[in-house]
């Protein structure tokens, strides 16, 4: 299979039950980069056996190591993964017939289609977990991370194209895996807007639970998953609210920031 101009670059932190499948999913890719911030599992070594350069960087958010590793790439157009995450042979295929021409072009990104496994099976109808559009493929020097500590975005200029074969994603193993996580990305979007002084506006926390639940669980589809379907609206809704009741105790209370960031390094959830 010939290689094409394009670097995979993945980030990971203790990612070796992931990170080789991941890999292993983009046989094109000329360079596999894995930029890892301190693993002690055994991720930088299952990435090394599968190909991969790996790249310490201690942890700077995931926007900042995002754009870390795209100044580490080989090549100027990059296709970024989460170890968690692979393609499915019909991408593999469409990419490979169709990136030569695109690689060439003024394109600035390549828009993606993810599909999300949950509770061990593929969601059906929730539309965040189906056929969801993400920007994953891009030139480096036409597009950029957002510095959000978590939930960054990628901002481009530029033509973008869309792929349609989806890529898949095998979201959180189990709920204590997600709440973990819940945990860990609410403290950092909290810690973001205390940086940018924004009010608490804790009055519309009675209203944010109701709002979120609907949102998902109609709107977008969830009902229609049963009982799973539920379960993530739920989940998504608790961590609507849960951030604000956690920003407005660091508005109330600054000292529970450096105490709280402590408490969770001990449990592995900061870096």
């Amino acid at each position: 299979m010939s290689h094409l101009p394009i670097s995979l670059v993945v980030i990971t932190h203790n990612e070796a039950n992931n990170i080789a499948r991941c890999l292993d999913s983009v046989p094109f890719a000329s360079e596999k980069l894995v930029v890892d911030s301190g693993s002690d599992d055994d991720t930088v070594a299952v990435a090394q056996a599968h190909g991969a350069r790996v790249v310490h960087q201690d942890w700077l958010g995931f926007g900042a190591q995002r754009n870390f590793a795209s100044t580490q790439a080989s090549h100027d157009w990059i296709l970024v993964l989460d170890a968690d995450e692979f393609l499915e042979p019909a991408l593999v295929a469409e990419l490979e017939s169709r990136l030569p021409s695109m690689l060439q072009s003024g394109a600035a990104v390549g828009i993606l289609r993810r599909s999300t496994w949950y509770m061990g099976a593929p969601m059906r109808w929730y539309r965040p977990m189906v056929g969801e559009k993400v920007e994953r493929l891009y030139h480096r020097g036409r597009a950029r991370w957002t510095d959000a500590r978590v939930h960054e975005s990628l901002r481009f200029e530029g033509a973008a194209e869309m792929f349609e074969a989806p890529f898949h994603h095998l979201h959180n193993p189990t709920l204590p895996h997600k709440q973990l996580k819940v945990l860990r990305y609410a403290e950092l979007k909290c810690r973001d807007w205390h940086a940018r002084g924004r009010a608490p506006r804790i009055w519309m926390a009675p209203l944010v639970y109701l709002a979120a639940f609907l949102k998902d669980w109609l709107l977008r589809l969830a009902i229609l998953d049963g009982w799973r379907g539920f379960i993530v609206a739920h989940v998504a809704a608790s961590y609507a609210i849960y951030k604000r009741l956690r920003y407005y105790e660091m508005h109330r209370n600054p000292g529970s920031i450096e105490s709280a960031r402590d408490v969770l390094l001990r449990h592995g959830l900061d870096r």
